[in-house]
């Protein structure tokens, strides 16, 4: 895929270079060719400072004498090299830029003298012209040619919208595969989220996918109408103010940034926070829910079942990517046979006729606090799409038994005490059944998080997921001291014995 930017001035060089930084990730390569003076330094240090969010001193030097200049302490790392100084294939061989690209994104001037590709994930950038006007062709190879397809994408959206002026920039992102970016115009800033229609992925079961068989959200179809319709009824989900469904790009107004996650991390006090969104949770569970929604453009959107096929699909990322991560092997078929077999009768005796929406991540990464509004409204509510309709004790459990962040046990108990108490008028609620829900859900989910984190780490390179992994073990073994987890627990036991160790790390 080729472009050609037309730069006016070495500002605008550097508002192509900041904007390419939105895209950056470990593993790509740039590539930068021009004479002296033509703007590839400029280009490279607007590059590097644009990942350096919130350092105000950041000094850039030229890498023409050192030949390498390292940046770690960037959003993504890079490494600045020049190769003007080099002209045989040994001295750039010392380099070691193979293994340098693949912990960094690897910037090169003068990369006319390698002798060969160092990068599938490539974009080169030729710099031409005199005096202020300069023509930049970009030439993308790998995943760069996505990246400036929905970078067009983005500016043509941007455009047409409400913030057509607005200044993009980096958002801190979530798991998944989604991005985000910050817009602001003047005092005012929305999000942009980025959601294109990802492929279903590979077969994994009965001749379906994985996302399939999960009901995970597959395209913005899914965010635009469980938000509009929770937006409708009074919760704080983000407003959707301009939507492009085809491409998958909407701007959302932005709920601000007391996050649960960070306020507990910088030790505030979450008992006002934390009872508001169980407060959330009691008013949802004693709705009547609908199974079908409207879909801005006339269509109508279905909310699957969290039926025993999704659960099970979940239960079973235990067995393929926590077992071989630490037993260093895989499982037996005749140990997954019976491993489903035994979550078979805890499943179905939480399986509800009247099923309300079920979140599935209510938790600390998407539940914003917000004093100034009043009610429910308190509680922000972002990462709805992949709602199905399911028991409520599952979102309970998202909240109370949070991944990400410690809620002590004890304040945990309470909260739970809280929820049977703002549900108890309701007509056959009984807390002991919810108790029982609440412990096999518990168990459920924290069996898919270990797997889910696992493959984070493996799969995506996250490792930073891994340092969870007690907690969760530690929800895991609570939830399996429940009476009608007794045999499940015989099994964790035999196979994952370590589990018990790891709690006290």
């Amino acid at each position: 895929m080729s472009v050609e930017f037309k730069s006016s001035s070495p500002a605008a060089t550097e508002g192509l270079a900041a904007e390419l930084s939105l895209w950056a990730r470990a593993g790509q390569c740039i590539l930068l060719s021009g004479e002296l003076g033509s703007g590839k330094s400029t280009f490279a240090r607007a590059f590097i400072r644009a990942l350096a969010i919130g350092q105000q001193e950041f000094d850039i030097p030229s890498p023409t004498f050192s030949l390498l200049q390292a940046y770690d302490n960037t959003r993504v790392p890079v490494v600045h090299a020049d190769l003007y100084r080099l002209r045989s294939a040994p001295e750039i061989e010392e380099l070691g830029l193979d293994d340098l690209v693949a912990r960094n994104v690897l910037m090169v001037e003068w990369p006319e003298n390698l002798e060969r590709k160092i990068c599938i994930d490539c974009l080169e950038i030729s710099f031409s012209g005199t005096g202020q006007n300069r023509l930049l062709k970009l030439q993308a190879q790998g995943r760069w040619v996505t990246c400036l397809e929905r970078n067009a994408l983005i500016n043509d959206f941007i455009k047409t919208s409400s913030f057509r002026n607005g200044a993009r920039s980096f958002f801190e992102g979530d798991a998944s595969a989604r991005r985000y970016e910050n817009l602001t115009l003047d005092s005012k800033s929305m999000l942009l989220m980025d959601m294109p229609h990802r492929p279903d992925g590979p077969i994994v079961k009965n001749n379906r996918t994985y996302s399939a068989i999960a009901h995970l959200a597959e395209g913005m179809g899914a965010v635009a109408a469980i938000n509009d319709y929770l937006f409708g009824l009074g919760y704080s989900t983000a407003e959707i103010h301009d939507l492009d469904l085809g491409n998958g790009l909407a701007l959302i107004e932005s709920l601000g940034g007391n996050v649960f996650g960070k306020m507990t991390a910088a030790g505030q006090d979450m008992r006002e926070s934390m009872r508001a969104a169980i407060e959330v949770l009691a008013d949802m569970a004693g709705r009547v829910w609908p199974r079908s929604v409207p879909l801005r453009g006339g269509a109508t959107y279905h909310l699957p079942e969290y039926d025993f096929d999704a659960l099970a699909i979940e239960i079973d990322l235990l067995l393929s990517w926590y077992w071989p991560s630490v037993k260093n092997n895989t499982s037996d078929p005749e140990v997954a046979a019976d491993f489903l077999a035994l979550w078979r009768e805890p499943l179905a005796q939480v399986a509800t006729k009247n099923p309300v929406w079920t979140l599935r991540d209510f938790h600390s990464p998407n539940l914003l606090w917000m004093p100034e509004r009043s009610g429910l409204r308190r509680v922000g509510i972002i990462d709805t799409q992949d709602c199905l309709m399911g028991h409520p004790a599952y979102d309970v459990v998202s909240l109370l038994q949070d991944a990400r962040v410690d809620v002590g046990s004890e304040f945990a108990d309470e909260l739970f005490g809280y929820y049977c108490d703002l549900r108890s008028a309701t007509a056959g609620f009984d807390t002991e059944d919810f108790r029982r829900a609440f412990a096999i859900f518990g168990a459920q989910r924290a069996t898919k998080i270990l797997g889910i984190f696992a493959r984070l780490s493996k799969r995506d390179g996250k490792h930073i997921y891994l340092k969870h992994l007690p907690r969760v073990s530690r929800y895991l073994l609570r939830n399996l001291e429940h009476p009608d987890l007794a045999r499940l627990k015989v099994w964790y036991e035999r196979h994952f014995p370590a589990l018990w160790d790891k709690t006290d790390e």
